[in-house]
């Protein structure tokens, strides 16, 4: 079975699992090997007692970087009991501090360019495609918990919870406000802000929606070194910094006539 990539808390643990010398060279060797390992193996390529090494290669299936099972080595059937063998699991460590998501990012694009419809473009297919992932998160995370009816309050501890896993991190302004301090998708959303918080902002609105969360809504609010979005009651607007505006369309209107006086009459025109 398949590991699925360590993270927020798990990746600083397999970091500093790996931060142990013969620890990491053991890794090292495990993952080149290109086939099961066993402890004896393991032991010899860094120059430690068997003993030892166990101890390690547990550390390290421990942190989900290497698995292990019993199996004969090189596929050789032996009598008697069969060596304990490790191999690296899928996981892939990406550390970044604070949390960036460009992987997401980049899977909601290619989404929208494999299922752009005839009647957009390609940024209305990203906002498209990044309100549904938003739906599917939010209802994954709603039929794992069934939290039921959930109103402003209860509703925003629920997205608090599911987006401090994503690397927002979000900050509880007032029972009914929550801001988000990190931006996982900066320095992107600095280099295409239309694009990328209308994204960002279509995403988190569709985790309202597939929580089924009410009396909230996701709205645009950009702060610098933030994320573009803030969740408030509905029918309310956020506080914004002075100077700054939704990117977007949002943040621009319509061109409009220059004021004009009506025509008088010259003197003795009736």
């Amino acid at each position: 079975m398949n590991q699925s990539p360590p993270v927020g808390d798990a990746v600083i643990d397999s970091v500093s699992v790996l931060g142990e010398e013969s620890r990491r060279r053991m890794f090292a060797y495990v993952r080149r090997a290109g086939r099961p390992v066993t402890r004896d193996e393991v032991a010899a390529s860094v120059g430690i007692s068997r003993k030892l090494a166990a101890f390690h290669l547990d550390k390290l299936v421990d942190a989900g970087l290497l698995r292990s099972h019993y199996e004969a080595p090189g596929g050789t059937r032996r009598v008697g009991r069969r060596p304990k063998v490790y191999e690296p699991t899928d996981a892939q460590i990406t550390l970044s501090i604070p949390d960036r998501r460009h992987e997401l990012l980049a899977g909601l694009l290619l989404d929208a360019v494999l299922t752009e419809e005839a009647d957009e473009n390609a940024a209305q297919a990203a906002v498209r495609v990044a309100g549904r992932h938003g739906r599917e998160t939010g209802e994954a995370e709603r039929a794992r918990s069934r939290p039921g009816r959930l109103g402003p309050e209860r509703g925003l501890t629920v997205c608090e919870r599911v987006l401090d896993e994503q690397g927002y991190e979000p900050v509880r302004e007032s029972p009914t406000r929550l801001r988000l301090r990190n931006c996982p998708f900066h320095p992107l959303a600095a280099r295409a802000p239309g694009l990328v918080c209308g994204m960002n902002h279509a995403y988190l609105a569709g985790v309202l929606e597939g929580l089924r969360v009410t009396g909230i809504q996701a709205v645009l609010a950009p702060s610098p070194g933030e994320c573009c979005v803030r969740f408030t009651p509905d029918g309310t607007e956020p506080d914004r910094p002075q100077g700054t505006e939704p990117p977007g369309p949002q943040a621009t209107e319509p061109d409009r006539p220059e004021a004009t006086e009506p025509d008088r009459p010259e003197p003795g025109e009736s």
